[in-house]
């Protein structure tokens, strides 16, 4: 198929945004509607896409209509068409005025609540017309979210093993047994785990990451998983415990810096025999990034400099 005789000079961007408007709808009538033309209007675009590609696109029958599965091959390049076309226009936007523009980072809620906090209020104060769309969600969740172009770029642990994604390494992050300011565990300087086993700790949930972390802790050094007194996936009602002075829990050493300092919580000095996590940016290897996304790189790599340095 010569794309410069049969497809350059024939396929319109407007018939495959028609197109995709019918996959959506399941109907060409809903299709017509919300793009506010003509029913044959719709029927033609579609017709001459069949005809220039010398393929059924869609099957139509009384329950709607639905791709083939040349249709689909179709859209899913489409998709990314539009998708590198709207980001065209946000770089056209963002050249002809830098101050603005939009972002939309994926991260696990640890690191969304603690590291990527502190980028979004770092770059927000240097570009306060920036609009940052936050999503958090579990590792397999963001990478299809990704994958689909619905956010630009996630801020994760390294434990993503896809071709399609590119990783930057940005700081290491270690697990850590924390108090409240109160407690009387800080005045010591060296604790062993099994101390501590007895006493009152407020982890998340088993399933999560940071009570798997604790597990291994545990384990590694041939002790029992203690009695967890609470349990509770909110991190705003464990840092309220820990505030008491009667609570511990395990948390990433990052949690106590980003994106703000914690002075009424102290790292207590236990050594967890358990290894450093590896924290960066994924991002799509076959995507080219908004100049946004790239300034909010940019500036993760500033925010993450002391870790990495201290490391």
């Amino acid at each position: 198929m010569e794309w410069s005789e049969r497809i350059g000079r024939r396929i319109r961007l407007r018939d495959l945004h028609i197109l995709l408007a019918v996959v959506q709808c399941r109907s060409m009538a809903k299709a017509a509607a919300q793009l506010a033309i003509s029913r044959p209007v719709i029927s033609r675009a579609i017709n001459d896409l069949e005809h220039v590609l010398g393929v059924r696109l869609l099957e139509r029958d009384r329950h709607g209509a639905e791709p083939t599965i040349y249709g689909a091959a179709l859209l899913k390049r489409g998709t990314a068409a539009f998708e590198e076309l709207r980001e065209g226009v946000k770089d056209i936007e963002f050249l002809t005025d830098p101050a603005a523009g939009e972002v939309r980072i994926g991260s696990i809620a640890p690191l969304a609540t603690t590291f990527v906090s502190a980028v979004i209020n770092r770059l927000s104060q240097r570009y306060p017309r920036i609009v940052f769309h936050l999503v958090t969600a579990p590792g397999s969740t963001l990478r299809r979210e990704l994958s689909e172009r619905n956010v630009d770029l996630l801020v994760a642990r390294n434990s993503i093993a896809d071709e399609r994604l590119g990783f930057e390494f940005l700081f290491d992050d270690s697990f850590v047994v924390v108090a409240g300011a109160q407690s009387p565990w800080v005045r010591r300087r060296k604790i062993a785990l099994a101390e501590l086993a007895t006493e009152s700790w407020v982890l998340p949930p088993p399933e999560s990451r940071v009570s798997s972390v604790a597990m291994e802790a545990f384990r590694a050094s041939g002790l029992s998983y203690p009695r967890v007194t609470v349990v509770t996936l909110t991190p705003e009602a464990r840092i309220s415990l820990l505030a008491t002075g009667r609570f511990l829990t395990i948390v990433a050493a990052s949690a106590l810096r980003f994106p703000i300092k914690r002075p009424d919580l102290k790292i207590l000095p236990v050594e967890l025999p358990i290894a450093c996590l590896p924290n960066g940016i994924f991002t799509l290897t076959n995507r080219t990034l908004s100049p946004v996304a790239q300034l909010f790189i940019e500036n993760a790599r500033e925010v993450a400099k002391p870790l990495a340095k201290r490391k």
